[in-house]
C-alpha cells in the first residue's frame, strides 16, 4: 500500500517541477508581448511619417488687372497636394506695368501688348520653370476698356488681340483676354475679400465691398432685404453654403471719370460762346493751385456728351474750399427719381448697408495718404476741410516726392469718397466704422483678381470638402496614448503571470 502511494506520487512531484521549471506559457506570453510591442512601434512609426509635413510644393496662377489708369500683374501660389481643397491661395508677387492702362493705346494697339513684357519677364522668373507650362494666365480688363468699347468697339478689339498675342509668347498656359463686366469685377473682389478673411468656411458673417477705380466704382455685399431688382442679384454656393448677393457697377463713377464729370458741368456753362481765355475757379483744388488744361483733356470721354467750345484752352484755379467743392460734386448724383423702395442714385436699386464693409483700391489709397481711414465721419469732414484749405505751395513743400498730377487731386478724391459713401451709398455717422479701409488681407491684396482666378480654376469647391474625423494633432496624441495603454497593460499582464507561476511554485514545493 505504501509502496503504490509512493509511486502515484512520485509522478505527481516530478510532473509539478517539469510546471514550474519550464511552465508551458511563459514564451509564448514573451513572443506575442514582443510581437505586440513591435506592431506598436510599426504603427506608431508609420503614422509620424505618414503625416510629417513633407517639402511643400506649389502651384502658380497670373492674373493681369488692366484697369483704366495701369495694368497690375498678380502671382498667386497654392500647395498642389491641397488644390481645389483646404490650401488657402496667397499672392506671391505684383509687378506693376509701367505707363499708363492698355486702354490708353487704343491708336497704338501694338504698344499695349509691348507694355507688358517687363512684368511678364519677371513672371518668368519668379515661378519655376518646371511649371511654366502648367501656370494659367488670365487678362481682365475693367472699365477703361469698356469706355473704349462704347467709344470704339474696333480700337477695343485691336488692343485685346495685341495683349493676347503678347501673352501666347510667353511658357504659360494662356487662358483669354477679355473685357469682364462690372458685375462680375464686383462679384470678384467680394469673392476675395472674404475667402482672404476665411469668411466663407466660417458660419459667421461676410464682409461687403467697396470698389473704387478710375473709371467705376463697385458696392457688393449681402443684404438683409429682398433685392427688388434682377439686374443687382447674382448667387454663388461656396463651401456648401449659398449666397445671394446684391452688386452693382456704376460705370463713369470711377475718381478720374467723376473728375471730369464735374469740371464739365462747371465748363459748359462758362466756355460756350466765349472767345477770351477762361479761368475755372475750382473749390476742390487747394488755394494758389493753377494749371493751363486742354477743353479736350476733360471732354474726351463718352461719359459725357459730346460739347462743342469756343476756347481750345482754360485756366483752372484752386480755391481750396471743402464745402462748396462737396456741393459741386453732389450735382453728378442723380437722386430726383427712384423706381424701387430705396435708391442709392441715377435711379439704382439698392437695399441699405448692414454689417462690416471692406473699402479698398482707390478708396483705400486716397484716405491712406490722408491719414483718414480711422476717422469718424464728423473727423473726416473736418480734417478734410483743414486740407481742402491748405495753400498749394505748402502742400508741395510737404510732399517733394509724390507727382503733383496725383497731388493736386487728392483733394477732389477724398471729397468724392465722402460723398460717395455718405450721399451716393448712404452710409451714416453710426454705421461709418463699419466700414474698414484696406490695402491687404494678410499678404495678398484686395481685388478682383484673386476672386477672378479663383472661379475660373474652381479652387473654391460648391461644397464643403470632407474633414477627418480628428485633427493631426488629435490623431497623433490619440495613437500614441492608445499605444501606452496597450503597453501598460501588456506590463501588467507580465507581472501578473510572474507572481502567479512564483506563487504557484511555492505552493507546490
Amino acid at each position: 500500500m505504501n509502496q503504490s502511494s509512493s509511486q502515484t506520487a512520485f509522478p505527481q512531484a516530478e510532473e509539478g517541477k517539469v510546471k514550474v521549471k519550464n511552465p508551458w506559457y511563459r514564451p509564448v506570453v514573451i513572443f506575442l508581448a514582443a510581437v505586440i510591442i513591435v506592431g506598436i512601434i510599426i504603427m506608431v512609426a508609420i503614422s509620424v511619417v505618414q503625416y510629417k509635413p513633407l517639402h511643400q510644393k506649389y502651384k502658380y496662377g497670373i492674373v493681369l488687372d488692366a484697369g483704366s489708369s495701369h495694368t497690375s500683374v498678380f502671382i498667386y501660389e497654392w500647395p498642389a497636394e491641397k488644390e481645389n481643397n483646404t490650401g488657402m491661395v496667397r499672392q506671391k508677387h505684383t509687378c506693376n506695368v509701367k505707363g499708363k492702362g492698355i486702354s490708353s493705346y487704343s491708336n497704338n494697339p501694338k504698344g499695349a501688348g509691348a507694355s507688358l513684357q517687363e512684368c511678364m519677364q519677371e513672371a518668368k522668373q519668379k515661378i519655376p520653370t518646371h511649371r511654366h507650362h502648367e501656370t494659367p494666365v488670365y487678362l481682365g480688363a475693367t472699365a477703361g476698356m469698356r469706355l473704349l468699347k462704347m467709344e470704339n468697339e474696333e480700337a477695343s478689339e485691336n488692343v485685346l488681340d495685341s495683349v493676347a498675342h503678347s501673352l501666347k509668347g510667353y511658357p504659360f498656359s494662356y487662358q483669354g483676354a477679355r473685357i469682364i463686366t462690372g458685375q462680375e469685377e464686383g462679384a470678384f473682389g467680394w469673392i476675395t475679400v472674404n475667402y482672404l478673411s476665411e469668411n466663407l468656411r466660417k458660419p459667421t458673417g461676410t464682409l461687403g465691398a467697396l470698389d473704387l477705380g478710375g473709371a467705376s466704382t463697385q458696392i457688393t455685399f449681402v443684404p438683409q432685404q429682398e433685392i427688388e431688382s434682377h439686374d443687382n442679384s447674382i448667387n454663388f454656393r461656396l463651401y456648401g453654403n449659398d449666397y445671394h448677393l446684391y452688386t452693382h457697377s456704376f460705370l463713369c463713377y470711377g475718381k478720374d471719370q467723376v473728375l471730369k464729370l464735374s469740371m464739365g458741368k462747371k465748363l459748359e456753362s462758362t466756355l460756350k460762346d466765349d472767345t477770351d481765355p477762361v479761368e475755372l475757379r475750382d473749390p476742390c483744388f487747394h488755394p494758389g493751385f493753377n494749371f493751363t488744361r486742354t477743353v479736350q483733356s476733360v471732354f474726351n470721354t463718352p461719359c459725357m456728351k459730346e460739347v462743342k467750345m469756343a476756347n481750345e484752352n482754360f485756366f483752372h484755379l484752386g480755391l481750396g474750399d471743402w464745402s462748396q467743392c462737396r456741393q459741386s460734386i453732389r450735382k453728378v448724383f442723380n437722386t430726383s427719381f427712384c423706381p424701387y423702395s430705396r435708391c442709392s442714385f441715377n435711379g439704382v436699386f439698392q437695399p441699405s448697408v448692414d454689417g462690416d464693409f471692406g473699402a479698398f483700391s482707390a478708396f483705400f489709397f486716397v484716405m491712406d495718404f490722408l491719414n483718414l481711414t480711422s476717422d469718424t465721419l464728423a473727423g473726416t469732414k473736418q480734417k478734410l476741410a483743414t486740407y481742402c484749405s491748405t495753400p498749394w505751395k505748402k502742400i508741395t513743400e510737404n510732399h517733394p516726392n509724390t507727382k503733383e498730377k496725383y497731388l493736386s487731386e487728392y483733394c477732389f478724391s477724398a471729397t468724392y469718397i465722402l460723398t460717395l459713401l455718405e450721399d451716393g451709398y448712404k452710409f451714416t455717422s453710426d454705421n461709418w466704422k463699419d466700414i474698414r479701409f484696406i490695402k491687404k488681407i494678410g499678404d495678398s491684396d484686395a481685388g478682383w483678381t484673386l476672386g477672378y482666378m479663383l472661379n475660373l480654376t474652381n479652387m473654391i469647391p460648391a461644397e464643403a470638402p470632407d474633414t477627418p474625423l480628428m485633427p493631426y494633432g488629435g490623431y497623433v496624441t490619440f495613437m500614441l496614448l492608445f499605444s501606452l495603454l496597450i503597453l501598460l497593460l501588456l506590463l501588467l499582464a507580465y507581472m501578473y503571470f510572474r507572481r502567479s507561476t512564483r506563487t504557484a511554485q511555492k505552493d507546490i514545493i
